[in-house]
This record gives C-alpha cells, sequence and structure tokens, in this order.
C-alpha cells in the first residue's frame, strides 16, 4: 500500500505528553504461533493489530487455526494443520521465518510468498534447517522466498546446524514450533555472533511459559518435545515502537511518558533507556511508567547495537540532530532487513544535508545543518519513524509513503499530530 507524503510536522515547542503504545508485535507473533499449536484455546490480551499481526493471523486461519475476535483481543483454537494452502508474508520478518517450520507440520502443501522485496531477505538456513530435519521444501535453487513446503503432517526433529547471523529469527522459528516435533530439536549456530539477543530471550521465555522444556547454552537451543499449553498471553506494550516518542523529548527539550512500561521485560526497546541516559535524557521508571525529559541540547552517542539494531533508524535522526559525532556499530545485519537499513540512512540523512558514512558494520554520523527534502522510506516502518524525528527541527520533511507504518503501528501518524498538540493545548 502507498501513500501520499507526509509532511513531518516541525514542533510547536516542548512536547508534555503521555503516549500509550499497542502491544508488541514480537511479542503477539510469538504468541499467535503458540496458541494455534497449542493443546487447547488461548486468548491474546491487548495484542498488537497491524500488518504484521494480521498477516501472521492470516497464515495460521490458513493452515487450519481458529483465530477470531474477542474484544480488543484475539481467542485462538488450534486445528488441524493441513493443506494445500497460500501464505502471504508480507514483509514481516516474524511471519516468513516462523510459519515455515508450522507449515512443516500440516499435512499437505504450503506455498509461501511475500512482497517483492521479501524475496531478496535472508531465508537460506531455515529452508536448510527443514530439509535437516526431514521436510521437503521446493525453493527451486533460490534460498528465499517464494517456495513451498512439502508439509507431510509431522516433523520427526533432532539436531540441526544453522548461521543465524544474518536474523535471531531463524532460530526462533525453530524453537516455537519444536514442541510438536517428534524428537523436539537441537539449534546449533555457527557463525558471526546472532543479533538481537533479546529476541531470543524472548522466545525461550515464552516456550517455558506454554510448559516446553528449554534448554540453552553458548549458540546451542534445545526444546523437548511434548504439549504446548493454551493459556492467556497479556502482550506488553511494543518498547521499539516508543523510541521515536521518547526521542521526541529530546529534539524539543520537553518529557514524553509511556505507560505500561514492564519493570521486566524482553523486548529490544528496554535498551531506550540506557541509550537516551547516555545521550543526555532525564530517564525515570516510576509507577509502571518511563518517562524521558530532555534540555533540547544532547550528545552524539557511540554504541554497539547488535542486540537492539531495530532502534537504528531513529537512533540515527536523533544522532544527526546530535551536539556531538556518533558512531552506531554492530548492526551489519541491518543490511538483510525490511530494506538495507545502513544503505538507505546514509542516502537519506545526506539528502537532507546531514555528513554520514557508511562502515562494514555500521554509521558514523557528524551533525551538520540539515534542510527540508524527500525523505524516502524504501517500504520501511522504521524509516518513517526516524523522518518524524527529523521533522520535530526540520521545517520541510517530506516522508515518502507513511503507511507503510500500516506494518507495525497503524495509528503513527495520528498519535504523533497528538504528541504535538499537548503542549499547544496546554498552552491554550
Amino acid at each position: 500500500m502507498t501513500s501520499q507524503p507526509w509532511t513531518a510536522p516541525v514542533a510547536p515547542g516542548a512536547v508534555d505528553a503521555t503516549v500509550r503504545l499497542p502491544g508488541s508485535k514480537s511479542m503477539t507473533n510469538r504468541a499467535l504461533i503458540l496458541a494455534a499449536l497449542a493443546d487447547g484455546p488461548s486468548t491474546l490480551a491487548a495484542p498488537l493489530r497491524s500488518r504484521d499481526t494480521e498477516l501472521m493471523a492470516g497464515a495460521l486461519r490458513a493452515l487450519g487455526a481458529g483465530v477470531a475476535e474477542d474484544g480488543a483481543g484475539w481467542r485462538v483454537v488450534p486445528g488441524e494443520l493441513r493443506g494445500p494452502a497460500s501464505v502471504d508474508v508480507g514483509l514481516a520478518g516474524t511471519v516468513m521465518r516462523f510459519l515455515p517450520p508450522v507449515a512443516a507440520l500440516a499435512a499437505g502443501d504450503v506455498a509461501i510468498d511475500g512482497d517483492p522485496y521479501a524475496r531478496r531477505r535472508p531465508m537460506g538456513p531455515i529452508i536448510a534447517a527443514l530439509r535437516a530435519l526431514g521436510t521437503g521444501v521446493d525453493d527451486e535453487g533460490r534460498g528465499a522466498l517464494p517456495f513451498t513446503v512439502r508439509g507431510r503432517g509431522a516433523v520427526e526433529g533432532g539436531v540441526v546446524t544453522i548461521d543465524a547471523s544474518g536474523s535471531s529469527q531463524l532460530i526462533s522459528g525453530l524453537l516455537l514450533a519444536a514442541p510438536r516435533f517428534a524428537k523436539g530439536v537441537e539449534v546449533r549456530h555457527e557463525g558471526p555472533p546472532v543479533p538481537s539477543a533479546p529476541h531470543l530471550e524472548m522466545t525461550v521465555r515464552m516456550l517455558r511459559e506454554a510448559g516446553a522444556a528449554v534448554e540453552t547454552g553458548h549458540d546451542v537451543w534445545r526444546v523437548a518435545p511434548g504439549p504446548v499449553a493454551g493459556r492467556t498471553w497479556d502482550i506488553e506494550p511494543d518498547l521499539s515502537n516508543a523510541a521515536q516518542f521518547l526521542a521526541a523529548a529530546l529534539v524539543t527539550g520537553g518529557r514524553v511518558t509511556v505507560p505500561g512500561w514492564p519493570p521486566d521485560t524482553t523486548q529490544p526497546g528496554d535498551a531506550l533507556r540506557g541509550l537516551l541516559a547516555r545521550m543526555g535524557a532525564d530517564v525515570e521508571a516510576s509507577g509502571g511508567a518511563l518517562t524521558v525529559r530532555g534540555t533540547g541540547a544532547f550528545r552524539g552517542l557511540d554504541a554497539d547495537l547488535h542486540e537492539v539494531g531495530e532502534l537504528t533508524p531513529v537512533l540515527a535522526a536523533l544522532c544527526a540532530l546530535a551536539d556531538g559525532p556518533s558512531r552506531l556499530t554492530g548492526i551489519a545485519h541491518l543490511r538483510g532487513h525490511e530494506t538495507d537499513r545502513l544503505a538507505a540512512l546514509v542516502t537519506e540523512l545526506n539528502g537532507l544535508g546531514g555528513d554520514v558514512r557508511e562502515l562494514p558494520d555500521g554509521l558514523e554520523i557528524r551533525p551538520r545543518p540539515l534542510h527540508g527534502g524527500t525523505f524516502r522510506t524504501y517500504d520501511d516502518h522504521r524509516m518513517v519513524m526516524a523522518g518524524a524525528v527529523l521533522g520535530l527541527a526540520v521545517d520541510g520533511v517530506q516522508v515518502e509513503n507513511p503507511a507503510t507504518v500500516g506494518k507495525t503501528l497503524p495509528d503513527f501518524t495520528t498519535m504523533w499530530a497528538a504528541m504535538l498538540a499537548a503542549p499547544a493545548a496546554r498552552r491554550g
């Protein structure tokens, strides 16, 4: 879906807002998978309703699970998994990596495809892993979408070695379905370090909460065969989607509070507390909420973002507005995300007058006065959010295709406008 360019609004003053975030995409899609494989019905309370999660729900329905509205949540009733079926994964990494091992459990063929750029995202390791575990996959030698999983109604399971340096989702996808494999699974990683470790911790924690037996070691994960319990999943707010709102506090010298911030979480977005504090923000967690205050002046950032790469676009935008240089490293894997995020950020920030250089594993950013212009987003929701942060301080930033935020935060532009309207309302 495309939309007309959006003029990112300049902040009228210091923001003073409370922003309530919808549920975590990562938790919602993991809960949907576990619920579809459970031994009884499950309820998802306060899930994210977005393109990525609707694609997951639709994929599971196509395989035979019941996913129905339940007030503001979803009720999932497991069903016999079967083909033939066709699944659209869009551009959702969680769907394209989590769904194939589930499809291997179906009786019949499952054809999997997605958006054009999805065909360039790393899928070879999951295809090879399924073959090693005894499942046929017809990809015509591409190692990428589209492909067909030749489901036999069961997966033997066992030990498999993969290179998951491109995405932790490659491991999570195997682990989430593993309780239903006859022998469970032992996944061994060989290669450069796996990125986004908090997401793997989330997978392990949620599996255990559903009753699965999971053991972890250095670059090895074991899930024993056994039942997955139907249960109620309380989905946390999506902390990564807090990044741009909290960044607004620094850029405008204001205050933003996010209620419902969990005191103990595996979400990568929780790292925002420390990262923004290093840039000069006053960060306070109190009463189940996180509040960030800024002065309008903030430092650059030298940080390894290997475990929290999804925060990079917004942090890079913030760094482009900072008082000093920044160096963001450990994020070479972002070249295989919704777009090549490193190349996209260099091109678009420099297109507005910035000074950004691509490193082998990251970005070097030197602040310069920026000017308005088109900020292309490459069908990447995080790029829209980065453009919004720039627009707070730079007049005339035209953000291309803002509708792409529907991937994880469909109401983003409305929420953004409400945040910016808050100080004006108080002044009135």
